[in-house]
């Protein structure tokens, strides 16, 4: 292409929201303003160039795939052949796949970014009811997680126990698999000072409505908690009913309890208002990459109601302020959530930091260091 820098493609071809999406967006602001640039040329492939105001990003060429959401099967046609003429047409040194599949790009060097954990999930039937597409995803994934996997330099995950899965789930060797936390979202420090205006004891479940996410055991709490007479509580989660099958379920379901109140998904901005506004955070979520809420929240230095399973524990880390309860009992949640709405107090877990093993990295400043290395 006449250029004397070498090319790398990023690729998040099918990222459009949430946790997956703030990934790429993440690493594309990083190389933009990196010392990269005067080496390498930085090219990303996305769905739609307006979802990251390409504008504003001087150092980074975006090419568009539209039709990569419109069918999976324009996704497999782009990552397992169409792909391998893209890297070819810019003499491509290096592809930074940032969603989970590993493409067929010939014989360049490249790493894959996992963080889809449907192939750890446990299925049920009522999955596919309420939610066909992930209940096939969590069937699939696994498969398509292990198409080419082997021809990667580095496969990258966020957690340790994921790295384990994948050891396990795929004969790989502990090298190969490298531990990316993610960046500490930063808030505000008008948010985190800010004064709580609720006079109720309010929870809040920031969340998007999968099945994973257990929102239905928030519901049964609430309904025991409401047979003891207990009202002067609120518990905000952001759905309405209105984004998929799950959700309104979950609404039909739990509408009828007064202290339940579905606000519907809300911006980043809504969210952490609500954070220092609420008491307690509650995240009952069975399966998770990392779980976002929880590094935000921890900033507010307020107490957590979290599932117990690894992944919060990792991300928890040594935070006090936690008690993890069973992910399938409501009894034991709504005996913590009388606990703090009666006292305003909670006892909480014992707490420590994962010790990480090699190769870990704390930045996107050191990912890259380690897979052009």
């Amino acid at each position: 292409m006449g250029s004397i820098k070498k090319v790398i493609i990023i690729s998040g071809v099918n990222l459009f929201e949430g946790g997956p999406l703030s990934i790429i967006i993440d690493c594309l602001s990083f190389v933009n303003k990196s010392e990269y640039n005067s080496s390498y040329e930085f090219i990303a492939i996305v769905h739609k160039k307006e979802i990251y105001k390409a504008d504003e990003y001087n150092n980074i060429k975006f090419i568009e795939f539209p039709k990569s959401r419109k069918s999976y099967l324009y996704r497999l046609f782009y990552e397992y052949y169409y792909f391998k003429k893209i890297a070819k047409k810019y003499n491509t040194h290096f592809w930074l796949s940032l969603h989970d599949m590993t493409p067929n790009v010939g014989k360049i060097q490249q790493a894959v970014y996992c963080h889809n954990p449907s192939p750890f999930n446990s299925i049920k039937i009522s999955d596919l009811i309420v939610q066909p597409t992930q209940f096939f995803f969590s069937i699939f994934y696994k498969y398509l997680y292990r198409i080419n996997i082997k021809k990667n330099k580095f496969i990258i995950v966020q957690q340790l126990w994921m790295k384990n899965k994948f050891m396990e789930m795929f004969n790989l060797e502990t090298e190969k698999i490298v531990i990316a936390k993610p960046q500490l979202p930063i808030v505000s420090y008008e948010h985190l000072n800010k004064n709580k205006k609720i006079k109720k004891t309010t929870f809040f479940f920031p969340t998007f409505p999968r099945p994973f996410k257990n929102i239905e055991i928030i519901g049964e709490a609430i309904k025991i908690i409401n047979s003891n007479q207990i009202l002067d509580f609120e518990v905000l989660i952001t759905i309405d009913g209105s984004e998929n099958r799950y959700s309104k379920k979950i609404v039909e379901l739990y509408k009828s309890q007064p202290n339940i109140k579905f606000t519907g998904l809300l911006s980043r901005e809504q969210v952490h208002k609500l954070y220092s506004e609420t008491d307690c955070l509650i995240f009952p979520s069975k399966l998770e990459t990392w779980g976002l809420p929880l590094s935000e929240f921890k900033q507010y230095d307020k107490p957590i109601l979290v599932s117990n399973l690894p992944y919060s524990k990792e991300t928890i880390g040594g935070y006090e302020k936690v008690y993890f309860f069973n992910e399938n009992d409501p009894k034991e949640l709504s005996d913590k959530m009388i606990e703090f709405i009666k006292s305003g107090k909670l006892k909480f877990h014992e707490t420590n930091e994962i010790q990480y093993p090699e190769p870990f990295v704390d930045s996107w400043a050191e990912l890259f260091q380690k897979i052009l290395n």
